[in-house]
């Protein structure tokens, strides 16, 4: 495979279908904007120079771009070719690969991709396309062939005949081009006379017309050349990247009971011979260790990490939360802030009141700490090691209980006194 890539990155869509003031590309796929999972192709290919181009809302698009990533705007969103166009200029004399991606594409894995690339290597291409076969290619652009079985063009919906509408064969807009051969095809790319766009599809045809080589490698997953442009492509894109993460989390070693009904973010690490039950929701930046349970109807927010051996039950949910390992937490219960020890229970109804309308304080529960059924901690407090709260106290802010006490009531007051257990 050639090592001279440049990367063109097409992401400049208002996302009009979106109904949305959020740039497409910006809309999360399993806690992650979709621009996020064609970035890591990127990274994968190691590139020369990479480069995207902007436009609706650019600035808030930018800040989701490594610092090494050229930004080049499209100021008046005349057509892919248009944009291809402005990032040629900015590749200066770049002389090699060029592929061109897509932001609203997170489907797409970095194996085809290389494929794509090696084929298109191999053969010496002008270009090379990657294509899918599709049971109902509405919305899609068709591709075209010759009586040789070449392909010969990409004809879009829009301007396709009853006929055309029938092929199978579509187009998913991911492209390999010899950097040379796309300049000259660019040139020769005319407006289109109903909405007076350029495509970029249309420089296939251009390079098939002056006897360049064609080729096309077709995607084996179909799924993959799905994109987005409605919150129902959003909806299927969530759908399908959830069933990969779950899939890679279980190969991983851990049980997922119902993949169907178990939501977990891009980023979420679990450790092995943990069992996620049921209506489970883990968020992006949390990490489980080893032989832990969690759910069925947990909730474990951004920021929340759990040691081994820990178990979060019922109807339960975490934010921002570390808790040690042993510890148990097993019905209707929310710690928010909190950093909890080893060994420890927290009994049903628990509640951390962990935000007192301006800022958000932290519980401290210390190792071997027995909390009793419908706590409510007022944060910030500090539960010492051993210690017990009994069923329905209320321990209130800037509370100190010390190692092994016992307190309840409401507020909570101490019952018995602190003294090291024998």
């Amino acid at each position: 495979m050639s090592k001279k890539i440049a990367v063109i990155i097409l992401a400049a869509g208002k996302s009009t279908r979106m109904k949305s003031d959020t740039p497409k590309v910006l809309h999360p796929i399993c806690g992650r904007p979709m621009l996020g999972y064609v970035m890591d192709i990127v990274k994968s290919l190691k590139a020369q120079k990479t480069i995207a181009v902007l436009g609706y809302k650019y600035q808030q698009v930018k800040k989701d771009l490594p610092a090494a990533v050229k930004v080049v705007l499209q100021k008046r969103l005349l057509g892919t070719a248009d944009a291809v166009k402005s990032a040629l200029a900015a590749l200066g004399n770049f002389s090699g690969t060029i592929l061109v991606l897509y932001g609203d594409t997170p489907l797409l894995k970095i194996s085809t991709v290389k494929d794509l690339l090696k084929r298109h290597c191999d053969n010496h291409a002008d270009a090379t396309l990657l294509t899918a076969r599709l049971d109902q290619p509405a919305g899609y652009g068709r591709i075209l062939r010759d009586e040789y079985g070449s392909v010969s063009g990409i004809v879009e919906e829009s301007d396709a005949d009853d006929f055309q509408k029938d092929i199978k064969e579509i187009n998913t807009g991911i492209i390999c081009f010899n950097s040379k051969v796309l300049a000259r095809a660019l040139k020769k790319v005319k407006a289109n006379r109903k909405n007076k766009e350029y495509y970029l599809t249309d420089t296939v045809s251009v390079i098939y017309k002056n006897s360049g080589a064609v080729y096309n490698l077709n995607a084996a997953n179909s799924q993959e050349a799905i994109g987005i442009n409605s919150r129902l492509d959003l909806a299927r894109a969530n759908h399908l990247m959830q069933r990969r993460i779950n899939e890679e989390i279980m190969q991983g070693g851990v049980t997922v009971v119902d993949t169907d009904t178990t939501f977990i973010d891009y980023g979420a690490q679990i450790g092995p011979d943990t069992t996620i039950y049921p209506f489970t929701a883990i968020e992006r930046d949390v990490k489980i260790g080893k032989c832990c349970r969690v759910g069925p109807f947990a909730h474990l927010r951004a920021g929340s990490r759990l040691a081994d051996k820990v178990t979060i039950g019922n109807f339960t949910e975490l934010v921002r939360t570390h808790i040690g390992a042993g510890t148990l937490m097993k019905h209707f219960s929310y710690l928010g802030d909190s950093r909890v020890g080893k060994n420890v229970n927290i009994g049903a109804g628990t509640v951390t009141a962990n935000f007192d309308g301006k800022n958000k304080h932290t519980s401290i529960i210390k190792d071997g700490a027995l909390v009793g059924s419908d706590t409510v901690l007022i944060a910030p407090v500090e539960i010492g090691r051993g210690a017990k709260t009994g069923a329905g106290a209320v321990v209130t802010k800037n509370t100190r209980i010390s190692d092994y006490s016992v307190v309840a009531g409401v507020p909570a007051r101490t019952i018995k006194k602190s003294g090291k257990r024998r």
